[in-house]
């Protein structure tokens, strides 16, 4: 085995050095704290693709590292190691190239922000969790990383805790995906219980689940074991109805908008999909369940895209429902569809929500309709911009249109009704980033200061134009007819879907999306209010999302507070009365004794006499009794 593979567990070692030392440094050394962080991240970044690049070669086999006794229980015991597969060396480099450049990137964006070291280790902490997390060899180990990257995000949406709402929305995000969290828990529990050995190593699952060693596990149980899985997934990646974190996460700097959307917490979940998608594919039913909910957050999350004006948030919903798409093609049966459209979406949607950071930082602003002209302007961001909405938007040679017709694909030879949904999210999807393009780079200037709007520093837009780069080619490494990328993540056990029709379907919605996108909001459109305002009722109810957060505060936000309050007063009142009538009750006695005994002749007598009464009493009724 190389000796590179062999030490693929430094990888996730380097940040962790740099957040330890930037924890020990303090606020006070903001240079060093920017070197020390994006230094970690590179060294992760040249071990990342050096172990790549070692599994490109022809002998490359799956890698277990030396695993180390965690846990002992008798005759049971839980090993820690590290795992080294096609797929998680895929996404060692996803997450390491993307780190980098939001470390490059935020050298620039944070500049004057005076907790610059505070943010560059929560970024390093928050590239170890994932790196972490991308290596585990059990679902146990898995787990822990899982919770720690929430942390992470916590910590980092909730950055400018100074305002209420990005307090709120860390809050929001915490809660959120701790429900999708605790069906996962669940779900390793169940799967620990019934595994031959309660083994719970990714190497054991997949025997257990592919090679016919289930034992005693049925088909109810495994579909049981899938859809709790499945929960963690759901409240991760932001599938409906777990979604409403997301956008509210956008309260954080954008570059740690960019991160989570690209490469870390929302690629968790459908990782773990990846990860155990041997599990899933044993039970039709989970597959369906998670086809379906797929298709349905894609089209859901692309049509309130439409009636955004905030800048980040129009982003945040299309990651949704790239994410759907993502979700769809694994409950397909297409985990090679899922992965690519990971792959080329984590740059091309970094790109995208680090050029709408170099927007913010020059207008000082994320309503879109406060913005305009700025191509002229800022050119690099615009031209980088075109390049990420192009290929989100699904236009060839873009990247986004291999992955997303992988997908299609897909949908078109195993169910005809997602493909026709596919399609309507495709359309929606090139319609708003065309919105969103015309609105902010064409037309007229409507900023206030338009004197003061300049082009980024360089060491915001260098990592601008090599992710654009990135989403030009990356496209490329699994087209229709090579299919490399199916062949090498499944060993060949996966073939490359070809479609004309879908090819022709996915092209023609994507263009046509842009042409109407060009007719609503193109140049002159906007200053003439040419856009869906002849149907005022469906664009409030775009921008209200379909009233699920009122939703939520109505009926399950208020339930549980007047739950609260009901056991708050159950406690005050029930039991803390209770108790302190056994206080009163015991204290009164008291009192009442002491009376007694206060040295008068008189008292102990009238005491004796008032028990013989007592006792004669008693004798007398149990006589009659």
């Amino acid at each position: 085995m190389d000796q590179l593979t062999k030490a693929a567990w430094l990888i996730p070692l380097f940040p962790f050095a740099a957040f330890l030392l930037l924890t020990a440094l303090g606020r006070s050394y903001r240079i060093a704290g920017v070197l020390i962080g994006s230094i970690g991240s590179l060294a992760s970044l040249v071990m990342s693709l050096l172990v790549f690049i070692e599994r490109l070669g022809p002998d490359a086999v799956d890698y277990s590292g030396d695993s180390y006794k965690w846990i002992g229980l008798g005759e049971y015991t839980l090993k820690i190691g590290f795992e080294i597969t096609n797929l998680n060396a895929l996404m060692l480099v996803i997450v390491t190239v993307v780190s980098f450049l939001v470390n490059v990137y935020s050298a620039g964006y944070m500049k004057k922000d005076e907790r610059i070291t505070v943010f560059y280790g929560y970024v390093a902490l928050f590239t170890f969790a994932m790196l972490g997390l991308v290596l585990s060899d059990n679902m146990l180990v898995f787990y822990m990383f899982w919770e720690l990257v929430g942390v992470c995000s916590f910590l980092l949406v909730g950055f400018w805790y100074a305002k209420p709402a990005a307090r709120a929305a860390a809050k929001k995000a915490f809660i959120v995906t701790r429900i999708g969290d605790a069906g996962l828990l669940l779900g390793i529990i169940v799967l620990f219980w019934y595994m031959p050995g309660h083994a719970l190593d990714f190497s054991s699952i997949h025997n257990v689940f592919t090679e016919g060693q289930s034992g005693t596990i049925t088909m109810t149980i495994t579909t049981s074991i899938a859809l709790l899985l499945f929960m963690g997934v759901i409240g991760k990646s932001g599938q409906f109805p777990l979604h409403v974190w997301l956008p509210d996460a956008m309260e954080g700097p954008t570059p740690i908008s960019a991160l989570i959307h690209a490469a870390t917490m929302v690629a968790a979940g459908v990782f773990l999909l990846a990860r155990t998608f041997d599990i899933f594919e044993a039970s039709a039913a989970a597959m369906h369940t998670v086809a379906y909910f797929g298709g349905f957050t894609a089209i859901f999350a692309a049509t309130v895209a439409l009636a955004q004006n905030d800048i980040k948030r129009i982003l945040a919903y299309s990651t949704i429902s790239q994410l759907g798409y993502m979700v769809m093609a694994m409950g397909l049966g297409s985990m090679t569809g899922g992965i690519f459209h990971l792959f080329t979406h984590a740059f091309f949607k970094a790109l995208l929500f680090l050029a709408a950071g170099s927007v913010i930082h020059a207008v000082h602003t994320q309503n879109i309709h406060e913005m305009g002209g700025l191509g002229s302007k800022m050119r690099i961001t615009a031209w980088t911009f075109a390049i990420g909405a192009l290929s989100l938007s699904g236009i060839p040679p873009f990247s986004g249109f291999w992955s997303k017709d992988a997908i299609l694909a897909s949908a078109l030879d195993e169910n005809p009704f997602l493909f026709a949904v596919g399609l309507a999210a495709a359309f929606c999807t090139a319609l708003y980033m065309s919105r969103l393009y015309f609105i902010v780079f064409m037309g007229k200037s409507r900023h206030q200061q338009q004197a003061e709007v300049k082009e980024s520093s360089k060491v915001m837009t260098i990592p601008l134009v090599v992710l654009a780069v990135i989403s030009i080619g990356a496209g490329f490494i699994d087209t229709p007819w090579n299919g490399w990328l199916g062949s090498w993540l499944t060993d060949g056990a996966e073939e490359a879907h070809a479609s004309g029709a879908a090819i022709v379907a996915s092209i023609a919605v994507g263009v046509l999306g842009i042409y109407v996108g060009w007719l609503m909001y193109g140049k002159g459109s906007i200053e003439r209010g040419a856009t869906a305002s002849k149907m005022p009722w469906l664009v409030h109810l775009l921008k209200r999302q379909y009233y699920v957060n009122e939703f939520y505060n109505a009926v399950i936000v208020k339930s549980v507070r007047a739950l609260g309050k009901g056991l708050n007063a159950f406690d005050e009142y029930v039991v803390g009365g209770a108790v302190r009538l056994v206080g009163f009750t015991a204290g009164a006695g008291g009192r009442a004794l002491t009376r007694l005994n206060n040295g008068q002749t008189q008292t102990y007598g009238l005491t004796a006499v008032i028990g013989l009464i007592i006792i004669i009493a008693a004798i007398v009724g149990r006589r009659f009794w």
